[in-house]
């Protein structure tokens, strides 16, 4: 039995629903995790370092 070779537009429509399924699932586990959120807490308290460091020009 010989593979029958599929066609250019099924391949293509394949693989827009693949990287389509990926991409859902992805943002799905980043909302779910509320992982957005969590990286943004963590650079916000790292700025928060930098700048808490630096030397203030007015003192009110």
């Amino acid at each position: 039995m010989s593979k029958k070779a599929s066609c250019p537009i099924c391949r293509a429509c394949k693989t827009v629903v693949k990287v389509g399924a990926v991409t859902t699932g992805a943002l799905f586990t980043v909302y779910m995790l509320n992982l957005d959120q969590k990286l943004l807490a963590w650079a916000y308290s790292r700025v928060n370092e930098m700048f808490d460091r630096k030397d203030v020009d007015v003192m009110f």
